[in-house]
């Protein structure tokens, strides 16, 4: 695959641990080729007007959540990858799969890399997956990237 250094890498994102290793990968992969790279966040159809309440116990505007909830994840994964923090920050509402596409063919995006949990079975078939909706709908290369599994159960030790 041939890498356009002037079109974007998308890195859809929802603060978890598997968003967070799809990032470092992408930022060390886009840094690696000089493209720019785009940290996208979907507000999942939030109502209009609604509040949130934030640690401090204050009421805040989802969005300004969002937005801050952003920069502290960027932040966190800076720490791992420096090359994120010369990301394009971007927050949109919406239907993830919808928007992270929509937003691909906007912005003329080259590769789109997002996490996974990886999940397998009945909670794969109850929770579906963002990520294999985006690999089997984008018209551009998807890279996948698996955060850690579920912990193992133990056994007691008796």
């Amino acid at each position: 695959m041939t890498a356009d250094n002037n079109r974007p890498v998308l890195v859809p994102v929802d603060f978890s641990e598997p968003s967070a290793e799809a990032l470092v990968w992408a930022g060390g992969w886009s840094a690696s080729i000089g493209a720019p790279l785009i940290v996208l966040h979907v507000i999942h159809d939030v109502a209009p007007g609604a509040y949130v309440r934030t640690d401090e116990g204050h009421f805040a505007r989802y969005e300004s959540a969002a937005a801050e909830m952003m920069e502290h994840f960027i932040e966190k994964i800076a720490t791992r990858q420096p090359a994120v923090t010369l990301a394009e920050r971007l927050l949109v509402e919406g239907l993830p799969v919808t928007r992270i596409l929509e937003i691909a063919d906007a912005r003329e995006v080259q590769h789109i890399v997002m996490g996974s949990q990886g999940r397998t079975g009945l909670s794969h078939l109850m929770l579906g997956s963002k990520a294999e909706r985006v690999v089997q709908l984008a018209p551009i290369p998807v890279t996948i990237v698996k955060g850690p599994g579920p912990e193992p159960e133990r056994a007691s030790e008796k």
